[in-house]
């Protein structure tokens, strides 16, 4: 049996176009005297459900054939992110596998934990779930500055085309929220040895002309 549930959940983004500065609160046109934006991302998470059949503590071709044509109809791919909810007292690592290996097909890996979603899961299946992160700036542009008579304060739409365009380029939404954790694995070596080989090659002023016979056929 399987079955397809979605809901959503959003989560407004509290960056500052400006910098690094506390954003004032209840900020209004009226008050924004900073380079603050009033319009800021808003992050929106959809969960997509499908509950597959286990033999045992492996997952079926056929079945995984049926998860594959599902992750291909809901278009899944970087940023997405796939898990495993099983039923209470079951836990079956060859079948997390299998769901592991058929999500690495689309270039997504198998998360650690699921999110919860409605509805029991039946005895002899699992739940996969994707979750998919979307960004958008709604009510952007604003057609109006209302109660703006002074050149110092920040129009309402300031910071609108770039929070929207960062909102549709952006790879992962989630990073909008909470960013990416440092993994130490950066790319300083190579940095450093490009800059070390530049550094000692010598000037180029330092090198003698070079000679150049103009006659012909020598």
């Amino acid at each position: 049996m399987s079955r397809f549930i979605t809901f959503a959940a959003t989560s407004a983004l509290g960056l500052a176009a400006g910098g690094c500065a506390m954003q004032p609160q209840n900020l209004t046109p009226a008050n924004n005297y900073g380079v603050y934006s009033l319009h800021q991302p808003v992050v929106e998470h959809n969960n997509f459900v499908f509950d597959v059949t286990t033999e045992g503590d492996r997952v079926s071709a056929a079945e995984l054939d049926r998860l594959s044509a599902w992750f291909s109809s809901i278009a899944i791919g970087y940023g997405d992110r796939v898990s495993v909810d099983e039923p209470r007292g079951y836990e079956s690592a060859g079948a997390r596998q299998d769901i592991a290996r058929a999500a690495a097909r689309f270039g997504v890996l198998l998360a650690d934990s699921a999110p919860l979603t409605v509805g029991a899961i039946e005895p002899g299946t699992i739940r996969i779930v994707a979750s998919r992160a979307s960004a958008q700036v709604p009510n952007c542009p604003t057609h109006g500055n209302p109660d703006i008579d002074s050149p110092t304060r920040t129009s309402s739409n300031y910071g609108c085309s770039i929070n929207s365009n960062l909102a549709a380029m952006i790879a992962n939404p989630d990073d909008l929220v909470r960013g990416q954790d440092a993994s130490g694995q950066g790319s300083a070596p190579p940095g450093g040895r490009a800059t070390r080989t530049l550094r000692d090659r010598p000037a180029t002023g330092t090198q003698p002309l070079p000679t150049t016979n103009t006659r012909s056929g020598q």
